[in-house]
C-alpha cells in the first residue's frame, strides 16, 4: 500500500509539473493595438524620429535638431525639428497628434521639400506602433 500511495503522489507531481511546463512553453497573447492617445502617439513617433532621423547620423537631418513637447496643456503632444545652430528659430517641421484615437497632422516649410513624403511614411509608421527605420 504504501508503494501505490508513493506511486500516485509521484504521478499527481508528474503531471503538475507537465502542466507547468505546457504552459510555460504555450506563446502568451500579445497586444496588437499600441495604446492610440495622442500623448502615446507621439511619444512612439518622437522616440522613432531621434533613432532614425538624429542618432543614426541620417544626412537628410543632420542640420536640424529634435524639439520634443510632449508635456502639452492643450492636448497636442508634438515634435518640433528646427535648425541646429538656432533652435530658438521657427520651426521647419512640426508633427502634432490630438484625441483618442490621435489624429496626426504635420506641417512647416519641410513638407514642401522632397523628404516630405519619407516623412509622411515614417511618421505613420511609428505611430502605429513599429520601430523600423525607412
Amino acid at each position: 500500500m504504501r508503494i501505490s500511495a508513493t506511486k500516485a503522489v509521484f504521478n499527481v507531481f508528474a503531471l503538475v509539473a507537465l502542466g507547468a511546463v505546457a504552459v510555460a512553453c504555450q506563446s502568451r497573447p500579445t497586444s496588437t493595438s499600441a495604446d492610440k492617445s495622442a500623448l502615446s502617439t507621439m511619444e512612439r513617433v518622437a522616440l522613432g524620429a531621434n533613432s532614425c532621423w538624429f542618432k543614426s547620423g541620417d544626412a537628410a537631418f543632420t542640420a536640424y535638431k529634435l524639439a520634443p513637447e510632449l508635456n502639452s496643456f492643450s492636448g497636442r503632444p508634438r515634435i518640433l525639428l528646427v535648425h541646429k545652430g538656432s533652435p530658438e528659430s521657427r520651426p521647419l517641421l512640426v508633427v502634432q497628434a490630438e484625441g483618442n484615437p490621435a489624429r496626426l497632422q504635420a506641417f512647416g516649410p519641410m513638407m514642401a521639400e522632397p523628404v516630405a513624403g519619407r516623412i509622411a511614411a515614417d511618421v505613420n509608421r511609428w505611430s502605429g506602433g513599429s520601430k523600423a527605420c525607412s
